[in-house]
């Protein structure tokens, strides 16, 4: 295997799907090669957090709230006769209607928490689904046999890499020591069409390391920017770009 086929392998070693001669030749190429093992690293983070759901549970106030107003409901006090028991106009027979009406009120409450927690629910699961089929996309770009990458130092020290997949038709870029943006702001990735940047998708302006799916095929673009815009991104780039890629050739 020539070490131009070498340089290709990055990411199916990351997600160990190489056969055992391929993996023992590129871990020997990695002795002597620093930008791949330096891929390896980058990408074997990414692939730790694939498969990872996105899970919401229900706030700890609710449960707070719940037994604090548990205790503002009277329970029946105990009874010690028939008439007592069944006398509507005593002081029992007014106790047993008011916890009847709490009980009635308590009973339409926890109905509407149960109505707002299956919500939750259903949007976690949703939420977890698209999390998962993304990674799965994810996943088969860096894996694809004749994914490539490309890399390099960024604004602010930063470091990106870029894999592409002209099988899946299809990019990740993968940033590392990323800056947060201005407040307000969002990174926005691009593709370079020929000098025209069709959108990306945007980046976690929370996360210093993240892994983006390329939002959208490759075609014929040629490379990527990433551009500075207001939160929820802009229709077209309206700052100049902080850093720009050119995508890696055959």
């Amino acid at each position: 295997m020539s070490t131009a086929e070498l340089h290709t392998l990055t990411g199916a070693y990351a997600l160990h799907a190489l056969p055992e001669s391929e993996q023992r030749a590129f871990e020997q190429h990695l002795e002597d090669c620093e930008a791949c093992a330096q891929e390896v690293r980058e990408l074997s983070a990414t692939a730790a957090r694939l498969g990872l759901a996105v899970a919401e549970t229900p706030p700890r106030e609710l449960r707070e709230r719940v037994l604090r107003e548990i205790t503002t409901v009277r329970q029946e006090a105990p009874a010690h006769g028939r008439r007592e028991r069944t006398g509507g106009k005593g002081r029992t027979g007014r106790w047993y209607a008011y916890a009847l009406a709490a009980c009635v009120a308590a009973a339409a409450a926890f109905g509407g928490v149960a109505v707002w927690q299956n919500q939750l629910a259903q949007d976690a699961r949703q939420e977890a689904n698209q999390a998962q089929r993304q990674n799965e996309e994810l996943a088969r770009v860096l894996s694809a046999p004749d994914a490539k990458t490309s890399s390099g130092e960024l604004t602010g020290g930063a470091r990106g890499t870029v894999v592409v997949s002209q099988s899946q038709n299809r990019a990740v870029f993968l940033a590392s020591g990323m800056a947060p943006p201005p407040s307000g702001k969002v990174y926005q990735i691009w593709f370079n069409d020929e000098g025209t940047m069709r959108s990306a998708g945007l980046m976690d302006p929370k996360a210093s390391d993240d892994a983006v799916l390329l939002n959208g095929p490759v075609d014929q673009a040629s490379g990527m920017g990433i551009t500075v815009e207001p939160a929820g991104g802009s229709a077209e780039p309206t700052s100049d770009p902080v850093a720009l890629m050119d995508f890696p050739t055959a």
